[in-house]
């Protein structure tokens, strides 16, 4: 689809002096994509602040309750990589 913006002039040099001005569409439809992922995941993020309660999830009260509980899952996760590769050698 075609359309027509205002772009500040400095704005375009800067355009141009990054993508050369044969790839200006595409530099711009990058940058709004980009602009528009960030939007969405910010959103996304303050939509679900507070989603979590730490009474439903005690292991993630402290620090220090949170780097065991990664421990523990990156253990099992260890465990049961080195029971399948054991079983794949017989």
């Amino acid at each position: 689809m075609r359309t027509h913006i205002f772009i500040p002039e400095e704005l375009m040099k800067e355009i141009d002096r990054i993508a050369g001005k044969r790839k200006r569409s595409r530099f711009i439809e990058l940058a709004i994509r980009e602009r528009l992922a960030r939007e969405t995941l910010s959103t996304a993020l303050r939509e679900s602040v507070g989603v979590l309660n730490v009474v439903d999830y005690p292991e993630w009260e402290s620090v220090a309750k949170i780097s065991a509980w990664v421990r523990s899952g990156r253990k099992e996760d260890d465990s049961r990589l080195a029971r399948r590769m054991s079983g794949r050698r017989n």
